[in-house]
């Protein structure tokens, strides 16, 4: 009887965690709404306009995954709140690690491919360029809670053990924000800077047990990076 629960059990999870991958791949139709409800035209549509249709559809996909994961984070998030700064020091040292990897392996890209970067990021800088405030608040803010909710929170929930659930929810992150945008075979090598850092997301959030460690310095890196892209100009 208990095997057959926890079966039931293990089965809902699995559900919820392919609900929110597709939420997080899918949720950019959310930009429907607004679109039909404003009458714009998408044949003349702006880059800024764009760009509020992105942070629309974040929005609404960031409260969805609040609504699914209620429960669960109301549980980590007292356990961060106990010992932020222990958890911040743990994450930190991690983050830094995944930082060097992906750093060192963008040099060495960008010198054998002698490229700026991957095309998803060059898409980011465009972006920025246009509204950097409100990019500071999407790509800044709403995103690093979207991707640690989906690639660390959904993954770990079915992959129950640590090194699979770890360089599996990696190189998915990593191969997410390549695939989806490369120009060139070669530029799908860009998988390996972001994989190093959503490795060590996703190791960060296996040693301390609470999402919110993660969420911090994904978030800290990606407002760090704007920030520097908006001084640099």
């Amino acid at each position: 009887m208990m095997e057959k629960i926890k079966d039931k059990k293990y089965i809902k999870i699995i559900l919820q965690s392919i609900l929110v991958f597709l939420l997080f791949y899918y949720g950019r139709y959310f930009q429907v709404i607004p679109i039909l409800l404003f009458d714009i035209d998408l044949e003349s549509i702006s880059a800024t306009t764009s760009i509020y249709l992105s942070l629309f559809s974040n929005i609404v996909v960031l409260i969805t995954l609040f609504l699914l994961y209620r429960k669960e984070l109301q549980v980590e998030w007292k356990r961060f709140r106990k010992k932020p700064l222990f958890y911040l020091d743990i994450s930190f040292r991690y983050w830094f690690l995944g930082l060097v990897a992906m750093a060192c392996s963008n040099m060495i890209l960008s010198f054998l491919l002698h490229a700026g970067g991957a095309t998803n990021e060059k898409m980011v800088q465009g972006m920025i360029t246009t509204l950097p405030l409100l990019m500071l608040f999407n790509a800044g803010i709403i995103a690093p809670i979207i991707e640690e909710l989906t690639f660390r929170k959904a993954f770990r929930n079915i992959l129950k053990k640590k090194w699979i659930f770890i360089f599996t929810s990696g190189f998915i992150f990593g191969a997410l924000h390549v695939i989806t945008s490369f120009s060139t075979p070669l530029e799908l090598l860009y998988i390996i800077p972001y994989s190093s850092l959503g490795i060590a997301f996703a190791y960060i959030y296996s040693k301390t047990d609470t999402i919110f460690a993660p969420i911090s310095m994904h978030m800290m890196h990606n407002l760090a990076l704007i920030l520097l892209s908006i001084l640099a100009r």
